[in-house]
């Protein structure tokens, strides 16, 4: 009875993860009778008695106040439609986009053209998987320079860290600015070209070493030592 697998581990579907009814499952685990089993291939975190398993690849579901960083696709009468790194596309429309007054018939590229990024927030998904998103509030803006690369979006949470502690580790070694998308779009910007080499670097180590225990302190000694150089 008790803990079968060990935090950090990969799980596969159907593994028995725990037996009994002392541990609970969170997400990617469900109950079978009284063990607790994976119901994806991911890492194990084991969180005081409940038992998630972070998916470890997978395209991006949007979720109602996710922040992401979309991309102008289409510019319509009615407002912009945005690739935010899924199956779905985005609508930003006219009334959530900007606090200015826009006339009717008014040429919308002067406000976000095709290929412009922004940092917005999703406010609705529908059933259908229509997806609204707002740029309305603090902390989102319309992306002007710097660079955007894509990770696995499952893998979001590891390159934010616990209460931002992975991010922030990040721009304190490199001087860099840094929005992490919760669609796996991040974008990086600093005045010295190579502080933003080392911050993109570090942000593609983390993608490929998330499943491995001790990431912290790698990333910490990989920091320590490219900013030395």
């Amino acid at each position: 009875m008790g803990l079968l697998i060990e935090d950090k581990s990969i799980a596969v579907p159907g593994e028995v993860l725990a037996e009994g009814m002392d541990y609970l499952p969170a997400d990617g685990a469900i109950r079978e009778g009284e063990n607790v089993v994976s119901s994806r291939v991911g890492l194990v975190h084991v969180d005081g008695r409940a038992i998630r398993v972070i998916q470890l690849a997978g395209s991006y579901m949007p979720k109602r106040n996710d922040t992401v960083i979309a991309k102008v696709v289409d510019v319509l009468m009615s407002g912009w439609r945005l690739d935010i790194n899924c199956a779905y596309s985005a609508m930003l429309p006219l009334r959530d986009a900007t606090s200015d007054y826009i006339e009717k018939g008014a040429n919308l590229t002067k406000f976000f053209d095709l290929g412009d990024y922004m940092v917005c927030k999703i406010t609705n998904v529908t059933s259908q998987k229509l997806v609204d998103v707002s740029m309305k509030g603090p902390g989102l803006w319309k992306i002007k320079r710097g660079r955007i690369i894509n990770v696995t979006p499952c893998k979001v949470p590891r390159i934010i860290g616990k209460q931002g502690s992975m991010v922030t580790m990040i721009k304190d070694a490199t001087g860099c600015k840094v929005t992490v998308g919760q669609n796996g779009v991040i974008w990086v910007q600093c005045d010295d070209p190579e502080k933003e080499r080392i911050a993109v670097d570090t942000i593609k180590k983390i993608e490929a070493e998330a499943h491995i225990s001790g990431l912290t302190d790698r990333i910490k000694e990989h920091l320590d030592k490219v900013s030395k150089k």
